[in-house]
């Protein structure tokens, strides 16, 4: 099957095709903000340029097109007929680069959250905006538990060295005592 627009068309169209404030991504921040989450758009500072930083939360979310990310068994994804190498390449390049983007930020300790274009449907949209704020809770718990954690293991390190600073200097004392003084 050919294309139906023509090469001036095409470009024109694909041309209009943006990534960041797409519709998807403004139902589901419209949804977020509703139920009281803040947030950051697109942080340049963190891989990938998340679509939605939830700090609080130490999760990010990114809202994938269905055809741009290849989302399998969903409507909205078949492989053009036209040009279908380049095609099947693009989206192949896109997984892999979104694989490579979230194995960065959980080393850095973000949770990631996949939002698919189809789920932000309208009949779909409640359920998936319930499903988000539950991730996002369950990872801002997760992270309170961490972080929690990490400060116990802090505070028990400084209480070892403490008690390794206090017995050396009451060795030094027995010492002085005993021969003389150290220093």
């Amino acid at each position: 099957m050919s294309d139906n627009l023509t090469p001036s068309q095409r470009k024109l169209c694909m041309s209009n095709i943006h990534g960041a404030n797409t519709q998807p991504e403004l139902l589901l921040r419209r949804g977020l903000w509703g139920l009281g989450y803040r947030y950051r758009v697109n942080d340049k500072r963190l891989p990938g340029s998340p679509d939605i930083v939830l700090s609080k939360y130490r999760s990010v979310i990114f809202v994938h097109g269905c055809f741009w990310h290849g989302h399998k068994d969903c409507k909205n994804y078949t492989v053009p007929k036209t040009n279908t190498d380049f095609w099947v390449a693009k989206v192949r390049r896109n997984q892999e680069r979104d694989q490579e983007v979230w194995r960065k930020l959980e080393a850095k300790g973000w949770s990631v959250i996949i939002v698919w274009e189809c789920e932000l449907e309208k009949n779909r949209l409640p359920d998936t905006i319930a499903h988000v704020s539950a991730e996002i809770k369950a990872n801002g718990a997760l992270y309170q538990q961490r972080k929690a954690e990490r400060k116990a293991e802090r505070e028990r390190r400084r209480k070892e060295r403490a008690r390794e600073k206090a017995e050396l200097e009451a060795r030094e004392k027995e010492i002085s005592k005993k021969y003389g003084s150290v220093r």
